[in-house]
C-alpha cells in the first residue's frame, strides 16, 4: 500500500508564523528583566524616532516625584493597583459581560496592563491586543515589583501633544516646574490629562478638568492608604 505523503505545503506555511510567534513572545520574556535595571522606551516613543518626530523625556526616579502625584495616579487609574497582580480581574470580568453583550468598552486597564501595552504593544482598541495586554500584565507583575512598575508608568505615560513623555516632561510643560514640587492641584490637573494628552492642558484646564482634579484630590484623601506599596518604606507622604 502506498503511504500518504505529509503535507510539506502546510508545514512551509506553519513553520515560519510558529517562529514569528516565538519570536514575538520571547521579546517581553526577555526584555522585562532588563527592566529592573534598564529604563526603557516605550513604543509610541519608536515610533516618533523613526518618523522623525520629537520626543521630549527626561527619566526621574520614583524618589524624585511627588507623592501626591503617585497617589492621584493610582487613585484615578487602578485603586486596586497595589493590591492585584497585574489585572483587576473583576473589572476585567465586568469588561467582558460587556462586550458579550453588545455594550460599549469602558476600560478595566491597569497600570500594569497599561505598561504592558506601551512597553510591547500598540494603542488603539482591540480585543486582540486586550488579550496580550492581561498575560504580559501578569509576567510584569510576577517579574517586576509595583515601586519599579510605577516608576516605569510614570516615565514613558504620554504627557503632551508634542512627543512629551514622563512626569517630567509632563510637568515642566504644563507648569514649569519639577515633578518632586508639585501641589495638589498641579498633581491632580496633570493625572486628569492622561486620558488624553493630545487635547487635555493642565497648565490651561478646562472646567471639567478642575471637578475631576477635585474628586481626585478627594479620593485620595479617603483613601490614599492604597497607594503606599509605592511610597519610600511602603507609605507615602501625602
Amino acid at each position: 500500500m502506498a503511504r500518504r505523503s505529509k503535507p510539506k505545503g502546510f508545514w512551509r506555511i506553519l513553520r515560519p508564523i510558529a517562529v514569528v510567534v516565538v519570536l514575538l513572545a520571547a521579546i517581553p520574556a526577555l526584555l522585562t528583566p532588563l527592566y529592573l535595571f534598564v529604563d526603557p522606551v516605550s513604543v509610541p516613543m519608536l515610533e516618533r524616532y523613526v518618523t522623525g518626530r520629537p520626543v521630549v523625556r527626561d527619566w526621574r526616579d520614583l524618589g524624585e516625584i511627588s507623592d501626591r502625584l503617585k497617589a492621584s495616579v493610582i487613585l484615578s487609574e487602578d485603586g486596586q493597583f497595589c493590591r492585584h497582580w497585574g489585572v483587576d480581574l473583576g473589572a476585567l470580568r465586568d469588561e467582558v459581560e460587556n462586550y458579550m453583550a453588545g455594550e460599549e468598552a469602558r476600560g478595566a486597564s491597569t497600570i500594569t496592563m497599561q505598561v504592558a501595552r506601551n512597553l510591547f504593544l500598540w494603542n488603539g482598541q482591540s480585543v486582540v491586543r486586550k488579550a496580550l495586554e492581561v498575560p504580559l500584565a501578569i509576567y510584569i507583575d510576577l517579574v517586576l515589583p509595583k515601586r519599579r512598575i510605577m516608576e516605569i508608568y510614570l516615565n514613558i505615560a504620554e504627557w503632551g501633544p508634542e512627543g512629551q513623555f514622563g512626569v517630567a516632561a509632563g510637568a515642566q510643560r504644563a507648569f514649569g516646574v519639577e515633578p518632586q514640587n508639585l501641589d495638589w492641584r498641579r498633581a491632580t490637573l496633570l493625572v486628569t490629562a492622561l486620558p488624553n494628552p493630545m487635547l487635555r492642558q493642565p497648565g490651561r484646564p478646562s472646567a471639567g478638568m478642575l471637578r475631576i482634579a477635585g474628586i481626585i484630590e478627594a479620593r485620595v484623601a479617603e483613601f490614599g492608604a492604597r497607594a503606599n506599596c509605592v511610597g519610600e518604606g511602603g507609605r507615602l507622604a501625602l
